[in-house]
């Protein structure tokens, strides 16, 4: 399993982010219930969001990734990062056993 920093950049104005929220939310909801997205929120100051997730390949999130109203309606780009969680807090060492 890989684990990967999404940041997502808005490129047109809040109003038309807030017209596709409510969609771009039940797509974050449906893959929580999958276990792929592990924690996610706007940035601060609100000029986009961040998702940490797993998958088993960075092109597997990707495709995640394209279904995503906020990348389907053109409102943000993505940079997808891979990275290895070496430290973390001991309460997280379930989210990175070799099971997670």
């Amino acid at each position: 399993m890989s684990y990967f920093i999404v940041s997502i950049t808005y490129k047109v104005p809040l109003k038309t982010v807030d017209h596709h929220l409510p969609a771009h939310i039940d797509f974050l909801d449906r893959y929580f219930e999958k276990g792929i997205f592990l924690f996610a929120g706007p940035q601060v100051p609100r000029a986009g969001g961040i998702i940490f997730a797993k998958a088993e390949t960075k092109e597997q999130l990707e495709k995640i990734l394209t279904e995503d109203p906020f990348h389907t309606e053109d409102v943000a780009n993505f940079e997808v990062t891979e990275m290895n969680p070496r430290k973390y807090h001991p309460d997280l060492k379930t989210l990175f056993s070799p099971s997670s």
